[in-house]
């Protein structure tokens, strides 16, 4: 049971009483007001009973890994997800004999996957949750990827005194990339673009 209708004398007699059927504490529920109630004459004659609803929250790590499994379910592939969270981090792990069909070029499927499942949870919480989806270490590896890669394209700017111009990159990756050359002597880095178009530019400074 995850939503009930409850009566009482008061709004707050009401919804002890939900919360008793519910068993779960106060701030696990959302609650709505229906009737606030009346007290008849000498508290018998009219009496009218407060009447509330009260529905469990829904869990915003709950949500986001049902409907990542509604979406492996719907693709027909064999793929197992782990759910780890950490503070307000929430990481995926998926493995199986398909996995690779979840990751794509260059990780465009993974990151999508990510992205949608960051939108739907994050509308459960009013707290900002940040979703990590990974598939045989794809994300660790990437990001050596692009270190090395920062690092190649830092001495060639440097070298030709010429822009370079990335390919378009979710904002974490281009984070990476940043963070790698933040310090750098001669160059420096911009995003540019909108989305989902949005790149890194590294310039001589």
């Amino acid at each position: 049971m995850n939503a009930i209708t409850a009566k009482g004398q008061t709004v707050d007699e009401a919804i002890e009483f939900a919360l008793r059927q519910l068993q779960v504490p106060r701030e696990q529920v959302e609650i709505r007001v229906i009737d606030e109630g009346k007290r008849g004459f000498l508290g018998l004659i009219g009496n009218k009973p407060a009447i509330v609803d009260v529905m469990i929250k829904k869990n915003a790590a709950d949500e986001a890994e049902k409907y990542l499994k509604n979406i492996i379910s719907e693709m027909a592939i064999d793929v197992q997800v782990e759910k780890q969270l950490k503070g307000k981090e929430l990481t995926f792990i998926l493995s199986g004999s398909q996995v690779a069909l979840l990751i794509g070029k260059r990780g465009a499927t993974l990151n999508a996957l990510q992205q949608l499942t960051q939108l739907v949870a994050n509308r459960y919480t009013k707290q900002y949750i940040n979703i990590i989806l990974d598939a045989e270490d794809y994300r660790n590896k990437r990001k050596k990827t692009l270190e090395l890669l920062a690092n190649r394209l830092a001495k060639q700017v440097y070298t030709t005194r010429k822009p370079v111009i990335l390919e378009p990159m979710p904002s974490f990756e281009r984070k990476i990339i940043h963070q790698v050359l933040a310090n750098h002597p001669h160059i420096h880095t911009t995003s540019a673009g909108t989305e989902p178009h949005r790149h890194v530019v590294i310039e001589p400074k």
